[in-house]
């Protein structure tokens, strides 16, 4: 018999070193049996910018983002460069025998038919991605909301969650940013496109603003954290099936966490490896 009940973390902003470390943490508590599932709600303070697991260095301003206060961060889960400010951030953590399926790309389906339920509650008219085509309009190659994967979620054909998965056996941690605001010229200014083409600034931030969605943009009344945050708990549990108790991290965990903060995502070696890190 399955036990169907889950855990849901609210950890309020920490900074983005701090995000990573504890998401991972999660992880291998999941993965040991010594955590039920999870469902983490997250924010980040400072504003931030993560790194997919592979992504080279250099598609972020670093300059830009020390003179303006923007942490740098390299996810565990693969992936483009995210900037985290006015959003939800959400981490599933759970495993293929705990109500998903094993196979990668049907449980992204599977949380991606939840959030899409939950966004369409609040309002908006969400759909899934279609699978990606050859032979578009190449995307900035460092944005991750600038191109929309398969089961990613789109409102009128621009893309406002993104999510990606780190496997670790039979147990995944998936994360996913769902901005509620968003600055194209400031995410522009974050990124780093020269390696791949000229495109001017201007020119650049069009073509963001023509691709990238935020929640509020699409709204007549502007939601808050706290009102998405809730929706997503109430359509995780129906929507998985599952009973979801709220419970804090643990002192272990903190403490797991802070260690791992300092030897990994705080590491200069971690975020800064030329052509991202290995295993």
């Amino acid at each position: 018999m399955v036990d169907n009940r889950w855990r849901l973390v609210r950890t309020g902003p920490l900074p983005g070193g701090m995000n990573m470390a504890l998401d991972e943490v999660l992880l291998q508590e999941v993965a040991a049996g010594r955590s039920r599932p999870v469902l983490r709600l997250y924010r980040w303070r400072p504003e931030s910018v993560s790194l997919g697991y592979f992504q080279r260095n250099e598609v972020v301003d670093r300059a830009f983002c020390h003179s303006s206060g923007i942490d740098i961060v390299r996810r565990l889960t693969g992936g483009r460069a995210v900037l985290h400010g006015e959003e939800v951030t959400y981490a599933v953590i759970a495993g293929g025998g705990q109500g998903f399926p094993v196979r990668v790309e049907e449980s992204y389906r599977k949380i991606a038919e939840v959030l899409r339920a939950a966004l369409c509650s609040l309002g908006l008219a969400a759909e899934l991605a279609p699978a990606r085509r050859e032979g578009r309009e190449r995307a900035l190659p460092a944005a991750c909301f600038e191109a929309a994967a398969g089961y990613e979620l789109l409102c009128q054909g621009q893309k406002i969650a993104g999510s990606a998965q780190k496997r670790r056996g039979d147990f995944f941690l998936q994360q996913g940013s769902i901005p509620l605001e968003l600055d194209p010229r400031r995410l522009f200014q974050v990124l780093n496109p020269q390696p791949v083409d000229s495109i001017s600034f201007e020119a650049g931030v069009g073509r963001l603003r023509q691709r990238v969605g935020w929640l509020n943009r699409y709204l007549p009344c502007s939601l808050s954290i706290d009102d998405v945050e809730e929706r997503l708990r109430e359509v995780f549990a129906d929507g998985l099936g599952v009973a979801m108790h709220e419970e804090p991290v643990c002192p272990e965990e903190w403490s797991l966490a802070e260690d791992l903060r300092k030897e990994r995502y705080d590491n200069p070696d971690w975020t800064w490896r030329v052509s991202g890190p290995g295993r």
